[in-house]
């Protein structure tokens, strides 16, 4: 078994240990859900190279029945159908503009606000293009059980420049796309971009 479907096991029993620890009147089932929380942190442990400690810190504040974070990405073409990229300061690689939503915003404000502050520009968000399951496409392992929404977004204003987390910001023609974040975006979803822009009729795509 490999490094990825360990991970994948390991988050599902700490997920499942945080259900039980939430709702279970039982002290005999607690004191069971804590210690397969702290098996699924140890064997987290061996395949992110993370401290138990700093993943205890990691899922410390999930008190709730655990749910899939969401990742919202802009999807935006210039007129030379180029795609708008980011550069991230994290790893030095680039990726859609977005992030995880924020509280009180939804996909389509999340998408706009997220371009606007990583690279200076005005977009307005007009459809949906793919909902994908982080999971079911070949990001590296993490700790996070995520989906991604993908949403097309047309420029409206602006000039571009980064902010203080964005390295650099451009636009790219789909043979020539720079070094990809793979936490955040893949080369096949960025291919999946560019079949949208050719074809304003696909459905949208869903896991």
């Amino acid at each position: 078994m490999g490094n990825e479907a360990i991970l994948e096991y390991a988050k599902r029993i700490e997920a499942l240990a945080q259900i039980g620890l939430t709702y279970s009147p039982n002290p005999y089932d607690l004191e069971r859900y804590a210690e397969l929380k702290e098996i699924s942190f140890k064997l987290m442990a061996q395949v992110t190279q993370l401290s138990v400690e700093k993943l205890q810190i990691h899922f410390d504040d999930k008190k709730e029945y655990i749910t899939p974070k969401v990742d919202v990405r802009a999807v935006v073409f210039n007129e030379a159908n180029q795609i708008l990229l980011v550069k991230e300061s994290a790893d030095g690689h680039w990726s859609l503009p977005g992030g995880w939503a924020d509280i009180g915003y939804s996909p389509r404000e999340v998408a706009v606000k997220e371009v606007r502050e990583e690279t200076g520009l005005e977009v307005r968000s007009t459809r949906l293009l793919a909902v994908l399951d982080k999971r079911k496409h070949p990001h590296p392992p993490a700790l996070e059980y995520a989906y991604k929404i993908f949403v097309e977004c047309l420029p409206i204003s602006g000039q571009l420049g980064g902010s203080f987390d964005i390295l650099d910001c451009g636009w790219f023609s789909s043979d020539n796309i720079p070094p990809l974040s793979l936490e955040r975006i893949t080369h096949e979803q960025i291919d999946l971009m560019f079949d949208y822009r050719k074809d304003p009729e696909r459905p949208v795509s869903l896991d």
